[in-house]
This record gives C-alpha cells, structure tokens and sequence, in this order.
C-alpha cells in the first residue's frame, strides 16, 4: 500500500506540473522572442533551480512525508521541467539551418539551468526552518 501511496503522489503532482508547464506555454511570453523557445527554455530554468532548492529544503531543511517530497520533486517538477522538448527543438533548429540560434539556446539553457541548481541548493542551505 505505501508504493501505491508514493504512485499516486507522483501522479497527482504530475498532474498539476504538467498544468503548469501547458500554461507558461499559452501565456502571452510565450512568443517574446521571434525564434527562440523563450518558455521551455524558462521552464528548464526555472525547474533546475526549484529542483536544486526542493532538494535540499525537502531532506536537509524541513521535515515531510516521502509520499510529499516524491509528489514535488519526482511529480511536479518531473512534469514541469521539459528536458525532452528542449532536445526536439534543438533538433528542429539545426533542421531548419538555425545553427547559431540552436548553439546559444543549448549552451544557455545547459550553463543558466546548472547555476540555477545551484543557486536553489545555497538558498536552501542557508535559510532556517524549523523541524
């Protein structure tokens, strides 16, 4: 019963990050940028640092059920981040001969998305909650 819990954790949190992600890309910054897939790109962004923070707040920080960390990080942000689309894409730009723009959004979004992880785990590292 306690793996069904965890199953249906994940699930309801997938459920609510896939919401998410479908709503960042019909909103109206999806089309800021001509060429450039300004959402999945802040979704990669947005996703690594909430991974990284959620990551540490969720084990180190704050005391939780498995079955809420498993429906954040596994469900939601599972969801949410969009890792596989962002391969399509750069695989749709070097089709389309974009190598430039194919380039700067693979090397951004590897690089911004590490500094995110990175910045959520010092952020969770430093703040105080209680047990």
């Amino acid at each position: 019963m306690e793996t069904f819990g965890k199953i249906l954790s994940v699930a309801v949190g997938g459920a609510f990050g896939a919401v998410a992600r479908y709503l960042i890309n019909i909103s109206p910054a999806a089309n800021v940028f001509d060429k450039f897939p300004f959402p999945t790109f802040l979704i990669n962004i947005t996703g690594s640092f909430l991974i990284g923070f959620f990551l540490i707040l969720l084990t180190d920080k704050v005391q939780v059920s498995d079955n809420l960390r498993m429906a954040i990080i596994v469900g939601f942000l599972g969801a949410f981040t969009t890792f596989s689309t962002f391969e399509v894409e750069i695989f749709g730009l070097v089709r389309d001969r974009q190598l430039v723009t194919a380039i700067v959004y693979l090397f951004l979004s590897v690089t911004v998305g590490f500094a995110g992880v990175i910045s959520g785990v010092t952020l969770a590292r430093v703040l105080s909650f209680p047990r």
